[in-house]
């Protein structure tokens, strides 16, 4: 299995810490996300939609993250992580859909203004950020409701929802996502989450570095 993935998006992080999670071999082809290397004619026949990550395994391509993770909880029978039970597949699969639809966009343009426009030299808008707020707060109601009785999203173990949800706060300590009124949002991901060994491999850090300071 072929990972065509830059480490430090967000969308690529939750690929690459998914199959760790999963237990999942693959191979990274590291794909350059700043210097524009999804954009290359080489990689638009692997993913016409000139996004990361994709997946090239035995000849089959497949893009979207999530399709990803559940093409690979599904192949390789990992069945904890992604339970066939109907209504347990439904509620993950639920959380899924809506990660991708509402949660990235909203949580992405913290990532955006906060540490994309820093690295690039550019200024974060407090306009942009004003104007996202009530979106963030009303999907952060959402998870914190929903973990308000359970330590995990679907059920009383981590699932592939968990990784795909906790994907967009990646850089939470530096994306400056209002946090302070979600305790149980803000316990999920760091006091469960990242302590899951295939988060901590993954690791990404302030400025995008892949490597903890000293």
């Amino acid at each position: 299995m072929k990972i065509y993935a830059d480490p430090i998006t967000v969308n690529c992080r939750k690929v690459l810490a998914g199959l760790k999670f999963l237990g999942v071999d693959y191979t990274l082809v590291h794909t350059d996300y700043l210097k524009g290397e999804f954009k290359s004619p080489e990689y638009m026949k692997i993913n016409p939609n000139a996004c990361l990550p994709a997946m090239v395994d035995e000849g089959f391509t497949l893009w979207e993250s999530n399709a990803i993770l559940q093409y690979a909880a599904d192949k390789y029978n990992r069945t904890r992580a992604y339970p066939k039970d109907l209504t347990t597949r439904a509620d993950i699969n639920r959380w899924l859909l809506w990660e991708s639809s509402s949660w990235f966009p909203s949580a992405y343009v913290y990532l955006v203004e906060n540490c994309v426009k820093p690295v690039l030299g550019a200024k974060p808008d407090p306009n942009v950020l004003a104007g996202e707020e009530p979106r963030f707060r009303k999907l952060a109601g959402i998870l914190e409701s929903r973990l308000e009785d359970s330590d995990w999203l679907c059920g009383d173990n981590p699932t592939i929802a968990d990784i795909v949800v906790a994907a967009p706060m990646h850089l939470h300590a530096v994306q400056g996502l209002p946090l302070k009124d979600f305790p149980n949002l803000a316990g999920w991901m760091t006091q469960k989450v990242e302590r899951l060994p295939a988060w901590d491999e993954t690791y990404v850090g302030p400025g995008f570095t892949l490597k903890r300071a000293a």
